[in-house]
């Protein structure tokens, strides 16, 4: 761990470095059990079904309705779905972090 003090325009403020993986699983369990909470998923998954639902007709509607389907096109209709639940975790994450500060 090493510790600065830096000065901006007449501001200073402590700097602190931590190293190590202590510190980073940590964070990492806090942010998993934030994202866990019953309310927080709650809402998280209807947000990824909602905005998943409009990606996957908007991306491949027209693959799906004409019966071209493949592998590949599944895997982007998951895609679809997982990355507005990641997303919007992370909104829920800096949300939680601004208020806690």
């Amino acid at each position: 761990m090493s510790l600065r003090v830096r000065g901006e325009k007449g501001n200073q403020y402590l700097v602190v470095r931590a190293v190590g993986r202590i510190v980073f699983s940590m964070e990492i369990r806090v942010a998993l059990a934030t994202c866990r909470q019953p309310s927080n998923l709650r809402r998280t998954l209807t947000i990824a079904l909602i905005v998943g639902c409009i990606l996957s007709i908007i991306n491949q509607g027209d693959v799906i309705v004409h019966g071209d389907a493949t592998g590949a096109t599944v895997l982007k209709v998951c895609l679809n779905f997982v990355v507005p639940f990641v997303v919007s975790n992370l909104g829920v994450l800096t949300g939680d972090r601004t208020a806690r500060e």
